[in-house]
């Protein structure tokens, strides 16, 4: 394929509602995908913690995060199948944790925690399709 052909069909591609397109002939590979919602450099959103009087003295209350996806792509909650998941409700995580992996163009991705907490919620099934910044767990900080 040419280089006048491969900017037709991304040029065509932009200005389609199609959000992906694998094309494959022979060695030849092309996957182009797209995300209309607005992008943000926020990987964690996290919610403000709230202060408690309890008896005049002040408590921190956790808070929830989400973990969100970081690409497009395949969700894997297990590093190989028969394999426990990385994470489940109720498993402690720290900062730096793998809780799990997405694949986008033979290509896997580890998502790791940006906090300390304990799993609330699994949000997605192994091997579900995910889109971009969308919600995968939900995290209760601290702990």
């Amino acid at each position: 394929m040419d280089l006048k052909n491969l900017k037709d069909i991304m040029a065509d591609f932009e200005n389609s509602s199609v959000r992906e397109l694998k094309i494959e002939d022979g060695d030849f590979h092309l996957y182009l995908s797209k995300n209309n919602q607005p992008t943000t450099n926020a990987q964690l959103p996290t919610t403000k913690p709230a202060i408690q009087q309890d008896n005049g003295s002040q408590q921190q209350v956790v808070s929830d995060a989400q973990i969100k996806a970081p690409l497009v792509g395949t969700v894997y909650l297990q590093s190989k199948p028969q394999q426990p998941p990385y994470v489940k409700v109720g498993s402690h995580v720290h900062k730096g944790d793998v809780v799990c992996v997405i694949e986008a163009m033979k290509m896997m991705t580890e998502v790791k925690s940006d906090v300390d907490g304990v799993i609330s919620a699994v949000k997605v099934d192994n091997g579900e399709l995910v889109e971009y910044q969308q919600p995968l767990f939900t995290v209760k900080e601290g702990d």
